[in-house]
């Protein structure tokens, strides 16, 4: 069974490095969704290592938290992609050899 943990937002800005004006940055791009509660906003573990890659690119690349968005979705485009061209691949291999 899977374990889900769940974090506060200072629990969260903790374990990625981030301020909240930039996690609500990040939210608001749609890099992230939080899992939203009546009184606060909790983040699961996947936006942990979602978010964590978004730093390293923000570093990396010297860009604002828009172009980071944008790049992070033209990064999983290219993933979404190349598995798809692997499947089709694979099964045309089994057509011609």
């Amino acid at each position: 069974m899977e374990q889900f943990t769940s974090l506060t937002v200072i629990d969260f800005c903790v374990h990625t490095g981030i301020a909240e004006d930039e996690l609500q940055e990040i939210v608001g791009l749609g890099i992230i969704q939080p899992i939203e509660t009546t009184n606060e906003w909790l983040f699961d573990d996947q936006a942990v290592v979602i978010v964590r890659r978004a730093v390293r690119l923000y570093h990396e690349l010297e860009i604002d938290w828009p172009g980071i968005a944008m790049a992070m979705s033209l990064l999983d485009q290219n993933e979404m992609l190349q598995r798809e061209n692997e499947m089709l691949r694979l099964q045309l291999k089994r057509f011609i050899g």
